[in-house]
């Protein structure tokens, strides 16, 4: 509830004073009989329009109280905003290939790195619709394009090495899978963030032709290289001969192709990053998001209901009534 003219609450002050200065004007002219003694009186009990001999005054000062909230134009506001809208589509293309448990980025891994970052940045986002692909050896669809940010968020926390496709690195094959999730879209913008640790190895499409489709379509490449190159240890969980599982390492080399993922970026308008660490992927995140960012136009339109027609109702009825209690049952007011 709002108040129109809260200025009207200032009268308050004098029917305050007023009231104060009747409750002593009444108490000082209150006569007096002389009695021998008082034993007699005390016993005699007061009848009920003796006790309630103050109700019309208290029925009139609440009646103008009533009134003075009524000047005071009570209202309900009632807000609507409209938003226009002007989305852009992304799919984040997700390198779950083994490699990636290498743990040279915090918290863990180069995995979980990218899953934490990847899901400040969808937490980020208030109206593009945002599409999930992962890839190693082979590439698969994980989310569509939706708007639907927790079943994406769900989906970036369940990303684990995938067992049940080819090993490898397949960018071209990610690539055109990306591509094809955003190519029919009407946004005016299309984002494709490819994320891998590794060098093009397996697949059926090679990157340079996914990246003339991607080109065909205008859609733009940001390109992430993660983790450091050279000699790591891959960690690998065995069972020992009792049956529990042991976590061991075993060399592995990684190694980024900055030019291929350079390429990428360059000919299609977007911009090729290195993280080496956590804290380095979640800076390039945030640069992406102040780079693809919505436009979105507030309108706000408020209608206020006014309520004041109940409380001058109430007032005058409840002064009026105190009017008649004087000329009837009490005799006299104030």
């Amino acid at each position: 509830m709002t108040w129109h003219s809260t200025w009207a609450f200032l009268l308050l002050l004098p029917l305050v004073g007023l009231t104060y200065w009747m409750w002593w004007l009444r108490k000082s002219r209150r006569g007096s009989i002389r009695f021998s003694t008082l034993a007699n009186l005390n016993q005699v009990h007061r009848g009920l329009r003796a006790q309630l001999v103050q109700l019309p005054a208290v029925l009139k000062i609440l009646g103008l109280v009533l009134v003075i909230v009524a000047l005071a134009r009570p209202q309900k506001p009632d807000t609507k905003i409209k938003r226009n809208v002007e989305g852009i589509d992304i799919v984040i293309v997700f390198d779950i290939s083994d490699s990636m448990l290498i743990e040279d980025m915090k918290p863990e891994n180069r995995l979980e790195a990218a899953k934490l970052v990847v899901s400040n940045f969808i937490r980020g986002r208030v109206s593009d619709r945002i599409g999930l692909v992962a890839f190693a050896g082979e590439s698969y669809t994980r989310v569509p394009l939706t708007l639907d940010y927790p079943l994406l968020l769900q989906n970036v926390a369940d990303l684990q090495p995938a067992r049940n496709i080819k090993m490898g690195t397949a960018i071209g094959v990610a690539l055109a899978n990306g591509v094809a999730r955003i190519k029919d879209s009407t946004a005016k913008s299309q984002v494709i963030i490819l994320m891998t640790d590794g060098e093009s190895n397996s697949g059926t499409i090679d990157p340079e032709t996914a990246l003339d489709i991607a080109k065909g379509y205008k859609i733009k490449i940001y390109s992430i290289g993660m983790g450091r190159d050279g000699d790591a240890q891959l960690p690998v969980v065995i069972e020992d001969v009792f049956g529990r599982k042991v976590k061991r390492y075993r060399p592995i080399h990684s190694k980024v192709n900055e030019s291929l993922l350079s390429q990428m970026a360059k000919e299609t308008g977007g911009r090729f990053w290195r993280a080496t660490t956590g804290g380095a992927l979640e800076g390039v995140f945030k640069e992406i998001n102040r780079l693809e960012r919505s436009d979105i136009e507030v309108s706000k339109f408020t209608q206020y209901a006014e309520l004041f027609e109940t409380y001058l109702w109430w007032g005058t009825w409840v002064y009026l009534s105190a009017i008649f209690l004087v000329l009837t049952v009490f005799r006299r007011g104030m």
